[in-house]
């Protein structure tokens, strides 16, 4: 799969993800309402704000299409800063989240009981397994991709296990008629956000930061290449640094009479030569095409 398609595949991926979640976080908060519960009321704004990060993962996403011709460090900065942006509404959410909680608290210690309806509250957990635990496996498949694919399925993880608590704490609220546990949830809940916020903000910023080689210039080794013997045209030229080794990838297509003559390794040998020479890439993959390729 080529970095292009990958990043098509993971907007893809965020797409199905966002109208999992929106359908649920709807159905979140008119049960909240209802059930008078804190725990599911703190996850619907937990919610609104995961839907939110995922829309600015869609975004970065898209801006990472776009800048995938030359495949530099411009794709991952689109999807660091994605990823960053994701990171601080995470923490800001579970700030929220904590000072109710606490409000709640101090309420409760001054004999103020708020009623819960458990039922209502286990029942909305347990529909919103489902629609997690879809958009997790969703996500999972895609989450190695893409720093944005994988900061979202890391939510959308959380957000299973929310669930799990939250019809738990239905469960024990109901048996011991102790509604602090509904506060407890949520602040459990809030922790847990609090935790991969930090971890996608110490990751985005780590690569933001980073200080890479800077790559050759795309049109420069679109020219390199055109000028060597045997090249008709070059299109779909990418360059990146990996490991520290600057890979270079192209297709190319050969002029009539290589076509005929079969120049193939010829050509190949004298691209890869002439961008070491130039460039010093130190590692070509040449998709070699035919002059009458169906794309010229």
């Amino acid at each position: 799969m080529t970095d292009l398609t990958t990043h098509e595949a993971s907007r893809k991926r965020l797409l199905i993800a966002l109208a999992l979640t929106c359908t649920f976080m709807v159905i979140q908060l008119i049960g909240a309402y209802f059930a008078n519960s804190l725990a599911v009321l703190a996850d619907a704004g937990h919610l609104f704000v995961h839907n939110s990060s995922l829309l600015i993962a869609l975004i970065a996403s898209s801006i990472a299409v776009k800048l995938a011709k030359n495949f530099n460090e411009g794709y991952k900065k689109a999807e660091y800063t994605g990823g960053l942006i994701n990171g601080i509404l995470y923490v800001s959410i579970a700030v929220i989240i904590l000072l109710e909680a606490t409000e709640r608290i101090e309420l409760h210690s001054q004999g103020h009981v708020h009623e819960v309806n458990t039922f209502l509250m286990s029942t909305i957990a347990g529909v919103g397994f489902l629609f997690h635990g879809v958009a997790a496996w969703v996500l999972y498949k895609g989450r190695k991709d893409s720093i944005n694919v994988y900061a979202v399925f890391l939510h959308s993880f959380f957000d299973l296990l929310s669930t799990v608590s939250t019809f738990v704490a239905g469960i024990l609220i109901h048996l011991t008629g102790f509604n602090i546990i509904d506060v407890l949830s949520s602040m459990l809940i809030s922790s847990f956000v609090l935790f991969t916020g930090f971890k996608v903000i110490k990751t985005c910023l780590t690569g933001l930061l980073s200080k890479e080689s800077a790559l050759p210039n795309v049109d420069k080794l679109e020219q390199a290449i055109v000028d060597t013997e045997h090249v008709e045209s070059v299109h779909n030229v990418t360059v990146s640094n990996t490991d520290d080794e600057l890979i270079v990838g192209a297709h190319i297509v050969l002029k009539h009479h290589c076509t005929i003559e079969m120049h193939d390794d010829a050509c190949r040998f004298q691209v890869e030569a002439r961008l070491k020479q130039l460039f010093s890439v130190e590692k070509c993959v040449l998709q070699i095409e035919s002059h009458d390729c169906p794309h010229h």
